[in-house]
């Protein structure tokens, strides 16, 4: 089946530090890419997944939309962080239609928030495993105040909004269409600017989630404390590994630091999936974001969880030169790429 251009859209990753796009096309041959492109954000326009500057947001969107020439404005985006709350939780068994009428109730028992403050959704899951009278359902909840301001943003920018994804979900999706896997337990870990979103999938089914405040901003801090200077400079200095401001000692220092800080908060999350699965251990974790790039964090990863490390290539199946697409870039790009990407894979019509 070939998809119409209305049902089309592009899979817009709007992060603290840099917003990406994507636009996949699928025909009977398959997957292929025909757009991936980023700019960098201002710092401060976006803090821990909220919008602080929708007017600068809204410029960078468009400017990335120019660059690139992206024509599409149909876009899904995703969010994530505190103001998103994800649950697996068990009622009774009823149709689909009667627990929309009772899902407020069931999120009361579940959700942080004041339930008027949160728009829900949720997806039945099936049977449970050892009460065939109940059945499992996957409990979404997201701050209204944060989805209006995603909202304006795209309004701001001139595009039309069909999808708001979760993070997570939409990492998921990426991770499915590449890689087949087993039916071993999986754990999907995000290592952004300002956020790590953790995702364990059972048979490609999700079945534990977590996001916490930890990401790669970490390292600019320091840097930005130990020699006085601004957030975009430590960027720099990150990067581009000059050593007339900092030492390189001093650079291997802090990232160390801050990789031991990941893998503490990775392990604990582990350690709380453990307690209620023992004897469902994760033989793999499949890395994305600026973080997946730091060899130290993988391998050190790897000895802390005793399971397999590997970065995630969300363009392994998709053909990237039917649209002649920079492929040195998508090679250096590829792990930040996996929310844009997976975002693409949506329709105007999906659920």
């Amino acid at each position: 089946m070939i998809f119409g251009p209305k049902n089309k859209l592009v899979g817009l990753d709007i992060g603290s530090r840099t917003i990406k796009a994507a636009q996949a096309v699928e025909a009977k041959g398959g997957w292929a890419l025909k757009v991936f492109g980023s700019v960098d954000l201002a710092p401060g326009a976006i803090e821990e997944g909220v919008v602080k500057d929708t007017h600068v947001v809204a410029e960078t969107i468009r400017e990335l939309f120019r660059l690139y020439n992206i024509k599409q404005s149909n876009v899904a985006i995703s969010i994530g962080g505190y103001s998103v709350i994800v649950k697996n939780i068990t009622v009774g068994n009823m149709p689909e239609e009667q627990l929309y009428e009772s899902i407020h109730f069931e999120a009361e028992q579940y959700i942080p928030f004041d339930i008027n403050d949160v728009n829900l959704d949720f997806h039945i899951l099936g049977e449970a495993e050892h009460n065939p009278n109940h059945m499992n359902v996957m409990l979404v909840a997201a701050k209204k105040d944060m989805i209006s301001d995603y909202v304006n943003v795209i309004d701001s920018a001139g595009l039309n909004l069909c999808i708001i994804d979760i993070d997570a979900f939409a990492l998921q999706n990426i991770y499915d269409i590449n890689y087949a896997g087993s039916g071993d337990n999986v754990a999907l870990i995000d290592i952004g600017a300002g956020k790590t979103s953790l995702n364990i999938l059972r048979n490609h089914v999700s079945v534990f989630m977590r996001d916490v405040s930890l990401g790669c901003n970490q390292i600019n801090q320091k840097i930005a404390s130990m020699i006085n200077c601004s957030m975009a400079e430590a960027e720099d200095l990150k990067l581009s590994g000059k050593q007339d401001k900092i030492s390189a000692d001093d650079l291997r220092q802090i990232e160390s630091s801050v990789v031991s800080d990941w893998c503490s908060e990775i392990r604990r999350a582990l350690d709380f999936f453990y307690s209620t699965n023992p004897d469902d251990p994760i033989k793999q974790i499949v890395l994305s974001g600026g973080g997946a790039n730091i060899k130290e964090f993988r391998e050190s990863l790897a000895i802390q969880t005793s399971a397999e490390v590997k970065t995630i290539d969300p363009f392994q199946a998709f053909d990237t030169n039917r649209y002649d697409v920079d492929s040195p870039y998508l090679s250096q790009i590829a792990p930040q790429a996996a929310i844009a990407m997976g975002l693409s894979v949506r329709r105007v019509d999906d659920k």
